[in-house]
């Protein structure tokens, strides 16, 4: 029995790598393709700061900045995994929210506080081209100037790997592993296209966040778990309390 990793690449093979070492078996289907868009900077603004909600935002402009000379700028990070993306990059000073853009948004206010950021200070939010959230609007209501540059897209994939759907079909899959709204939706959308929907709503979804998980609810899941924190450790622990609850 298989554990499906719906995260796109390359994410998935460190998720991957972590899900075997405690003794699983994986299969992969990355529902959303990372294409990056080009950064024009054409704002010219004076910036404090960056804020950053996906490590595949720093993966889209690594290669250009040494020319956008903004690594010497205090970095504001959803979580670890996206602030250890930004390290690798080269970004002197990483600041780590809680993982979710609530928690940046108020690591960002606090900063203000700890004297690392002014009021009004003007900060450059890498974004993707879908936003959950309008984390730019509710910072610019607390009086900072937020200059918002989409820098990646992710692409929906159409069909699931030939060896998932086989999986489906055989109920050789115990359990979906889901990190986003967007990509929960392209799971669904290529499930449903391939004609194994009900085989794969029929077994645990396991969602890093509730937002994740009112996807899967409005398709008709019912064995929907929600991590307790939005981080990986807490997602595998979701799984491991579902694969338990089946075998009880």
């Amino acid at each position: 029995m298989s554990i499906l990793v719906t995260r796109p690449h390359p994410d998935n093979e460190a998720t991957a790598e972590n899900l075997r070492a405690r003794g699983h078996l994986v299969l992969l289907a990355p529902v959303l393709k990372f294409e990056p868009v080009a950064f024009h900077d054409e704002s010219e603004a004076d910036y404090d700061g960056i804020i950053v909600t996906s490590a595949n935002a720093i993966r889209a402009v690594a290669p250009q900045l040494q020319d956008l000379d903004l690594s010497q700028l205090p970095l504001f990070a959803v979580g670890e995994h996206t602030a250890a993306a930004a390290r690798d990059a080269g970004f002197a000073e990483v600041i780590v929210a809680g993982g979710d853009a609530a928690a940046l948004r108020d690591k960002v206010m606090q900063s203000v506080r700890a004297k690392v950021l002014k009021k009004k200070s003007t900060l450059l939010y890498l974004a993707g081209a879908d936003l959950s959230r309008d984390l730019g609007g509710e910072l610019g209501a607390e009086g900072f100037n937020v200059v918002t540059q989409t820098t990646y897209r992710m692409a929906p994939v159409k069909l699931l790997p030939r060896e998932v759907c086989e999986g489906f079909a055989a109920h050789g899959i115990e359990a979906v592993l889901h990190y986003s709204r967007r990509s929960a939706r392209a799971f669904l959308d290529a499930a449903r296209g391939e004609g194994v929907e009900i085989s794969a709503l029929a077994i645990p979804q396991c969602c890093l966040s509730e937002t994740v998980a009112g996807v899967l609810r409005e398709a008709g899941a019912t064995q929907v778990l929600v991590a307790a924190m939005p981080d990986e450790n807490a997602l595998f622990e979701t799984l491991e309390r579902a694969l338990r609850t089946r075998l009880a």
